[in-house]
């Protein structure tokens, strides 16, 4: 049987093509900072786009459902070989994947005066298409303990749809229910991946330096316990964010998720930047439910937008670059170790998180704090792309990437 490697080897064509993470990390990196490049002269009514979306409903969109649907796709397309043990997509097959995600892109962009069903179904073309080819892989590959997986999928597909449809309805969709369904299937991804990675390869990582506290094995009862405990508040916050009820399980989540976190020896990571960064970016996960909890609870502290941007920008934001720049370096031949151009990477992208919260706590200073965010959030993703996409974009790494 050919292997990946091999299968690799064979494309002669752009080294873009030649694995899944390729194409749509970079693109995925691209997408981040230029949206946020035109939302910030949008939010201070400099810029106006032909999209049927009001500005702040095509800022969420775009993060949600194109930057993350782009980072999804480049994660699946390249995990989904290893557990299943087939060979990866390569070549003009996935040229064509990450065209469906380009014209979804251009689709809500350039959305004015298109019909609205249209607008949907260019923009849905990528995740249906993906679904059916993880769906076959899966099969084939009798892989059934990742069916989990691609029902996340399913069920982010549909907060997609329904966030069109909330649109195309003239609803207010960036505090809609499409919006919050597609964010619940993004953090039980987080929930249940990141549950998987961080403790393994922080024990790989803490195994090679000696004796000391190492990770639980993952999912335990403990893990399982916490997942469902997730899911139950998820599915209450989808659909009743306001309620009492919702306030109090997700402060349950919270501290759940915490005490799970906690169990991953996090504390012993610090001199590696590629592993702590994975327990930074999952440590948002049970702090946005802690922050969506209590304001549900309490009502106008910092307000709904703000601590949503902790699982928004905190948990999605971070946990994807973190993977981002870890999948990188590992299938392109270089040290999984981060320089400090990386970790300035990770740095930028926290500071514009604890900007966007803070924004919502001292609203007099927001448009200040709000430009903060939005240039350390493009320092971030610029830098990914400026530094990590020459290993993209050739087949061969680079002997030295400066600062990587």
């Amino acid at each position: 049987m050919t292997s990946t490697a091999e299968q690799m080897r064979v494309w002669r064509g752009p080294a873009v093509l030649s694995f899944g993470f390729r194409p749509f990390f970079l693109c995925a990196g691209i997408w981040a900072a230029g949206i946020m490049a035109l939302w910030v002269p949008m939010l201070a009514g400099a810029l106006s786009l032909p999209t049927a979306f009001d500005p702040v409903t095509w800022h969420a969109h775009e993060f949600l459902f194109g930057y993350l649907g782009a980072v999804i796709a480049g994660f699946l397309l390249t995990a989904v070989p290893n557990w299943t043990g087939r060979l990866p997509i390569v070549g003009w097959p996935l040229g064509g994947l990450a065209a469906l995600w380009l014209i979804g892109r251009g689709a809500v962009m350039l959305s004015a005066g298109v019909p609205p069903v249209a607008v949907a179904l260019m923009d849905l073309a990528l995740p249906v298409v993906l679904g059916v080819v993880i769906l076959r892989e899966i099969v084939a590959g009798k892989n059934w303990r990742n069916l989990i997986v691609l029902a996340m999928l399913a069920v982010f597909a549909l907060g997609n749809a329904l966030f069109h449809w909330e649109a195309a309805r003239g609803d207010y969709a960036a505090q809609g229910y499409g919006l919050r369904l597609g964010l619940a299937a993004v953090v039980m991804m987080i929930a249940v991946i990141g549950g998987r990675i961080v403790p393994s390869f922080t024990r790989n990582w803490l195994a090679r330096r000696g004796a000391g506290r190492l990770p639980v094995p993952p999912m335990q009862r403990f893990d399982k316990g916490a997942l469902l405990v997730l899911l139950v508040a998820l599915g209450m916050w989808v659909t009743r964010p306001e309620a009492l009820a919702t306030g109090g399980a997700l402060v349950v989540v919270g501290v759940v998720h915490a005490a799970r976190l906690a169990r991953w020896a996090g504390e012993r990571t610090g001199a590696e930047p590629l592993v702590w960064v994975l327990h930074l970016g999952y440590a948002f996960v049970p702090l946005g439910a802690l922050g969506i909890g209590l304001e549900a609870l309490s009502s106008g502290v910092f307000g709904a937008a703000a601590v949503q941007h902790l699982w928004m920008a905190g948990a999605a934001g971070l946990m994807t670059l973190a993977v981002m720049t870890r999948a990188t370096l590992g299938h392109t031949g270089r040290a999984l170790t981060a320089g400090s151009g990386t970790v300035a990477l990770y740095l930028a992208l926290v500071v514009s998180v604890l900007a966007r919260l803070a924004a919502g706590l001292w609203p007099a200073e927001a448009v200040l704090l709000h430009a903060l965010a939005g240039i350390a959030w493009i320092g971030a993703f610029g830098g990914f792309a400026v530094l990590y996409g020459p290993l993209m974009l050739r087949l061969k790494p680079a002997k030295t990437i400066p600062g990587a």
